[in-house]
């Protein structure tokens, strides 16, 4: 069986080859022609093709296979899924120093903490465990006083327990799990979609019911690859903007 021949490309050895990887496959397998075979080369043809390791190479077909483009069958092969999905979302790379230095500077106030049983919406993040912790926090602009954004948390139950509340007033979630509690975090996945205000988030953020929301997703993980929080914040659309700089050098 003829195999799919992916485009080639000049890596940039500030960014991580992986991520560079799967994004050049991502639009090779996205932009193919339908008459392209579904097959594509073994791992170790693609890391000759790309100029990088397997291991390298492995990771970036992970990237594909959680994003529905590919599935890969021992033995058989990895196969390109035939109605992948032409909109899915690009991801964007950023340092989690960078993440925090987003989340940090403005008042929070922490409107509640607990436990409770683990919420559908982020049950297949934490398939190991039946309860996890909970933090509803509410940031305003220092100035003003204007309410910005709502967040929740939902942090591992084992790591809910040796965090101070009040460490969460004056810090971004982020920054409590590594600087405070000393956790190594590998990665998080922030998604940004656009919805309309439900009847909580009109009343804390002072906007019309249904008003225009920016609707973040953050999953963050440990050096192991295991969740370890999911925040989910919902900003005021007329406050905020989502800005993309890409460096072409």
């Amino acid at each position: 069986m003829t195999s799919f021949a992916p485009d080639s490309i000049v890596l940039n050895r500030k960014l991580p080859l992986w991520y560079q990887v799967s994004q050049s496959l991502r639009a090779s397998i996205l932009g193919r022609s339908p008459r392209d075979p579904l097959r594509l080369p073994t791992e170790e043809q693609l890391a000759g093709h790309y100029g990088v390791s397997v291991l390298t190479m492995r990771q970036a077909l992970k990237e594909l296979e959680d994003e529905g483009l590919i599935t890969r069958h021992r033995r058989r092969g990895t196969f390109i899924e035939p109605d992948a999905r032409r909109g899915a979302p690009v991801r964007l790379l950023g340092s989690v120093d960078a993440i925090v230095a987003q989340q940090s500077g403005m008042k929070a106030e922490l409107l509640d903490h607990g436990t409770c049983p683990v919420p559908p919406e982020v049950a297949e993040h934490f398939p190991d465990a039946d309860r996890v912790g909970t933090y509803h926090r509410l940031r305003c602009d220092e100035q003003t006083g204007e309410p910005t954004n709502h967040a929740r948390n939902y942090v591992r139950p084992e790591l809910a327990a040796r965090i101070d509340p009040d460490d969460l007033v004056r810090r971004p979630m982020t920054k409590v799990l590594r600087d405070v509690l000393g956790i190594g975090i590998s990665r998080i996945t922030d998604t940004v979609e656009a919805r309309l205000a439900d009847p909580e988030t009109a009343r804390l953020l002072e906007v019309p019911l249904l008003s225009p929301i920016l609707h973040y997703t953050g999953i963050t993980y440990d050096t192991a690859g295991r969740v370890l929080d999911v925040a989910v914040i919902h900003y005021r659309g007329d406050r905020f903007s989502f800005t993309v700089t890409l460096d072409a050098t």
